[in-house]
């Protein structure tokens, strides 16, 4: 799904000002490849400007559909590192000028040979429109890498992650990688609010961690508008919630990550005047982090 608007900023420069360049840097590596069965990563530091096939659309709901893309070569990987995004972009019919939006994969890091997105649609979402109008065989630019918050392995014994609604990507994104990395092993606590229980994506996968990760991987779900019939907590992320179901500071060094809708991220998170639910409950400033 499409990222907060923090990092518009950010789009809009590699929009506007990398579109040449990358061109011809992609156009030059494509030129000096010399081995193209070699695994490879596809996106770097740089512009990468890669036309990528959509492979297949899956609608999981009303509004969501998991997009699946082909990577140039079967053996190549996204080169991506945790709490990465990508740009895309398109010309949707009837605009002069490319529409330009980051979207958190949530394929895993190194997948070979393709590249899966989770995307909601809007009703004013020019790229959202377009990319859920995709039919498989149509291409999706694929501009750059946006890298967010460098994770490292074991650096604090336990981690939440706090999501709502379509904010569940780059969480999901980063407890995949955390758990999937042998290497690594911090706990995971993920707390995943939605409006209604329609709104739970990625469930299958979170069930796999549960049963594969049982002493190290939790989630709890919170629904604002239930169904009658439901099982699944009632309600928003709350302080009472999160003292009930989170490793907090006082147990020892953690970290936090949050990301989801501005008035959520805004009560977690505060602001320079007012602390907010993170800070009340003993989080360090440094030990918070959105997306």
């Amino acid at each position: 799904m499409a990222l907060p608007v923090r990092p518009r900023t950010i789009v809009a420069g590699l929009a506007a000002g990398s579109i040449g360049a990358g061109l011809l840097v992609s156009r030059m590596s494509r030129g000096v490849d010399a081995d193209a069965n070699a695994p490879k990563p596809v996106f770097g530091r740089g512009p990468a400007f890669v036309s990528l096939p959509l492979e297949s659309s899956e609608q999981v709901n009303h509004d969501t559909k998991r997009l699946r893309f082909s990577l140039p070569n079967s053996t190549d990987v996204s080169g991506l590192t945790l709490t990465s995004a990508v740009l895309t972009m398109s010309w949707p019919q009837g605009r002069w000028f490319p529409v330009a939006r980051p979207y958190t994969p949530i394929s895993e890091i190194n997948e070979n040979g393709a590249l899966e997105l989770l995307v909601k649609k809007y009703p004013d979402g020019k790229q959202s429109t377009h990319l859920h109008s995709m039919k498989p065989g149509d291409k999706l630019l694929f501009a750059a890498a946006i890298r967010g918050h460098q994770w490292v392995p074991n650096s604090v014994p336990n981690v939440t992650l706090i999501a709502g609604g379509a904010g569940i990507t780059p969480i999901f994104q980063l407890a995949q990688g955390i758990l999937q990395n042998p290497e690594d092993k911090t706990s995971v606590t993920i707390v995943y609010g939605v409006n209604t229980n329609d709104d739970c994506h990625l469930t299958k996968e979170m069930q796999r961690f549960e049963n594969e990760f049982k002493d190290r991987f939790k989630i709890v779900y919170t629904v604002s508008q239930p169904d009658e019939k439901t099982t699944l907590r009632k309600g928003r992320v709350t302080k009472e919630l999160l003292e009930e179901v989170v490793p907090l500071p006082k147990d020892g060094e953690t970290k936090v990550f949050v990301c989801g809708p501005p008035a959520m991220e805004s009560s977690l998170v505060g602001s320079r005047k007012e602390k907010g639910i993170l800070e009340q409950l003993g989080y360090r400033k440094d030990q918070i982090h959105t997306f």
